[in-house]
């Protein structure tokens, strides 16, 4: 396994991070500690989670799933650099969402309590709260932090002038602010380089890209579709349709590479410079296996280009729309 500062900070995280979104909804509590137990054999040390995740199994589900597993001890908490988020509703009550210092307060102490420890290596924004203005969130996590529950703060989902404003507004306070942000990035989905990425790269947050195979469609879909093992449906179908020939000419170059177009999907994102660690969400702990081929292989400048043309990204703004 390889390892990486996250942005700035003196935190050492591995290159692939693992998500926790599927344990509850679509993979048990036995089958989420597996996958857990083979992420720390292979090296992983950096598991994202948020306080909302559960959906149908009710929100909170997957940190009591994560908590249950540091709770059989073994090193499990202190080999793991654990980030959960906050800002959904936890409930239909005023103040039970968002980022007001009140919410914050509370959202941390309920996440430590299901976490089952008592700090929060990474707490991420999941979104932006156009309505609370920074110095009350910073002072809210400025709280947390001085009474050890929480370690650094992340963004996840922000604009590039949302890092700079919430950058800014921690500079003021000399408080260290942001040291990653959580976007959606992958090579069907690259509006993040128009502002995103510069603003962090700027800023020295590190970048954990999520859905890095966009819904599996990156991860071979064509094939399976034609193999009978994948069925589309929704907003994937759609963008299956509008970007078949794309997909199939990418699966075409992955086969000439010999290597699975999810593994290759991951391997570009690891040769981005702002990218720390994509986030990789296995139900099972055979496609966490999977997921690790990405890291031995090597895209070369040819293979970098014929992705660039089957997916072209963008310039850093102003460039990309004026000169």
């Amino acid at each position: 396994m390889e390892y990486s500062h996250l942005g700035r900070s003196g935190l050492s995280v591995s290159r692939l991070c693992l998500g926790t979104m599927n344990f509850g909804p679509l993979t048990d509590e036995a089958t989420s500690f597996a996958i857990m137990d083979r992420a720390h054999e292979l090296g992983v040390n950096f598991f994202d989670t948020a306080n909302v995740y559960g959906r149908d199994v009710g929100r909170g589900a997957t940190e009591q799933i994560v908590g249950h597993w540091f709770a059989q001890g073994g090193g499990r908490r202190e080999r793991t650099v654990i980030a959960t988020k906050l800002y959904g509703g936890m409930g239909d009550w005023p103040n039970e969402g968002k980022l007001s210092a009140l919410n914050i307060r509370r959202a941390c102490d309920e996440s430590l309590r299901r976490l089952q420890t008592d700090y929060i290596d990474l707490y991420q924004m999941h979104h932006v709260d156009r309505d609370t203005p920074w110095e009350e969130i910073w002072e809210g996590m400025e709280t947390l932090r001085h009474q050890g529950k929480i370690l650094y703060a992340g963004s996840s989902n922000f604009a590039g002038w949302h890092i700079a404003k919430a950058q800014e507004a921690a500079d003021r306070r000399h408080f260290l602010g942001l040291v990653s942000e959580q976007c959606i990035y992958n090579l069907l989905q690259r509006d993040v380089e128009r502002e995103v990425l510069p603003a962090a790269l700027d800023y020295g947050l590190g970048v954990i890209p999520w859905s890095p195979l966009h819904g599996g469609l990156l991860g071979g879909v064509v094939r399976k579709e034609r193999e009978g093992r994948r069925r589309t449906e929704g907003r994937a179908a759609e963008t299956l349709a509008n970007k078949r020939s794309q997909l199939e000419a990418y699966e075409d170059l992955c086969a000439d590479l010999g290597v699975e177009p999810s593994a290759v999907a991951l391997a570009w994102l690891l040769t981005r410079p702002e990218v720390t660690a994509p986030i990789i969400g296995p139900r099972t702990p055979e496609h966490l296996d999977g997921a690790m081929a990405a890291l031995t292989v090597d895209l070369d400048d040819k293979t970098l280009d014929r992705l660039e043309e089957l997916f072209p990204g963008y310039k850093t703004s102003p460039e990309d729309f004026a000169w």
